[in-house]
């Protein structure tokens, strides 16, 4: 019976993606946010920003709620994402900012295979807007990483207005305030403050927006401009397949939100706060207008539509919030790693579905190769979620979640986790959550069941001697 049953299911697949082949590939839209926290969004149970457009692929589609990315910062994440695989496999460990991104061995190895490459190689029209932060020099470039087309800037972070900053509030941070003093210290559109005890990085710096390969005069607020770009990539190439994939720099810092977004924020006393839900209420209408675009043309029921976020939310940062987890961007907690994540598919997948398995980013790359018809690559972490997003299964194959970088780490198996946050790699701390009971991480199990401790750390040292040293 259970031979019947996966040939049954194999035939179904194979029926399903032989018909999309003779009608037609179906477009693939990746919406990325950038250190969205996972607690933030009104259909992950904030009610204080609204964000009707973001939350609608949930109404209209499936929310996962246990979904992670393969790194608790921007740049490995992007990687894991784009090439299906754990970045660590390749070396990619580390995060670099500022002048870092321009060293010319830093970013996604030449032979590590996107998603854009795969499907470029399908017939598909392949587009980049946005962030890309996986190498500034030539050699990175996303034109040699399958991209059709590209218009965005090429570092870790961007400003969404230059100075003198019009139309927007600014917040900035600093080591030291006017006065030599501490604090905040406020004016009309700008704000200083000392709160994270460091200036904001010279994120502008060598890092132009550009487009194709020549950098551009953009006047416009980023996060709009991203948008504009998007929408006109959908009207261009809307009779035939394409794969966008938007990267939007909100709500990462520096903290810019427009004047007219920030009036509906009033009723939030904390200016940070406001600034914030300014960014995040600008990018959920852009997602409005590209659901709109897509509506528009005609490719409601040709185009899934995938959103996430790259990596938990930086709290003291940008005052976002990844409860109920515990942890931030840059922790191995779930608060660094777990993430919203939101799909839809008009038509094809069931609406209002809430899914709790386990996911990752890494199953975006097998997925969409599946949908467009390609053979998967052997060398795959990710899974292809078809059957699960098809309701023809309930289950996935079994995966460990393996996340290393530097001293920290942590290993998910099952409802199972092991965390390093305090000690060293040569002698690691591991700490020892069950998730299906405290999703919070709030109670160490390390010493009480310590044979299921020493299970997961040899689970863990297992893939790690997979894993290839940090390339930079």
């Amino acid at each position: 019976m259970k031979l019947l049953s996966v040939l049954a299911l194999f035939c179904s697949l194979t029926f399903f993606l032989n018909s999309l082949s003779a009608a037609e590939q179906p477009n693939i839209i990746v919406l990325l946010a950038d250190d969205l926290g996972y607690g933030e969004l009104g259909c992950q149970g904030n009610p204080q920003i609204p964000t009707p457009h973001i939350d609608s692929l949930a109404s209209h589609g499936i929310r996962f709620t246990q979904a992670y990315v393969t790194a608790p910062n921007c740049s490995p994440s992007r990687a894991g994402l784009l090439t299906g695989r754990i970045p660590t496999r390749f070396g990619y460990e580390f995060n670099p900012i500022g002048a870092r991104n321009e060293d010319s061995g830093t970013g996604l190895p030449p032979d590590e295979q996107t998603i854009a490459e795969r499907l470029h190689d399908q017939g598909y029209t392949t587009c980049l807007i946005g962030k890309w932060h996986l190498g500034g020099t030539a050699d990175y470039h996303p034109f040699r990483h399958g991209f059709d087309e590209f218009f965005g800037f090429m570092h870790e972070g961007h400003y969404f207005v230059p100075p003198p900053y019009h139309g927007v509030t600014t917040m900035l941070r600093r080591k030291t305030l006017p006065g030599r003093q501490k604090g905040r210290w406020i004016s009309e559109n700008l704000i200083y403050s000392t709160h994270m005890g460091y200036d904001e990085p010279d994120y502008d710096a060598n890092n132009p927006i550009i487009r194709g390969g020549q950098p551009v005069n953009e006047t416009e607020y980023l996060t709009d401009a991203f948008t504009r770009e998007a929408v006109s990539f959908i009207n261009r190439h809307q009779d035939k397949p394409f794969f966008l994939y938007l990267a939007y720099n909100a709500v990462h810092s520096p903290l810019q939100g427009k004047k007219k977004d920030i009036q509906h924020f009033t009723q939030i006393e904390d200016i940070h706060r406001q600034i914030f839900a300014a960014m995040l209420s600008s990018m959920d209408q852009s997602i409005g207008k590209i659901l709109k675009q897509v509506q528009q043309s005609g490719l409601d029921e040709k185009t899934l539509i995938v959103f996430l976020s790259d990596n938990g939310g930086p709290t003291r940062e940008l005052t976002s919030s990844n409860l109920p987890l515990r942890g931030e961007k840059g922790s191995m907690y779930e608060g660094g790693l777990r993430v919203p994540f939101l799909m839809r598919w008009t038509g094809t997948l069931a609406p209002k579905q809430t899914i709790d398995v386990p996911v990752s980013s890494l199953d975006i790359f097998p997925t969409s190769v599946a949908l467009a018809g390609a053979s998967l690559p052997q060398n795959l972490d990710g899974r292809n979620l078809l059957p699960l997003l098809l309701q023809q299964k309930t289950e996935l194959p079994v995966a460990d979640f393996f996340w290393r970088q530097g001293r920290k780490a942590a290993l998910r198996s099952g409802d199972w986790k092991i965390v390093q946050m305090r000690g060293t790699r040569e002698k690691p701390v591991w700490e020892l959550y069950n998730l299906a009971n405290d999703k919070s991480e709030t109670i160490d199990l390390a010493t009480e069941q310590s044979e299921k401790r020493m299970e997961l750390q040899t689970r863990w040292n297992e893939l790690n001697a997979q894993m290839k040293p940090a390339l930079f």
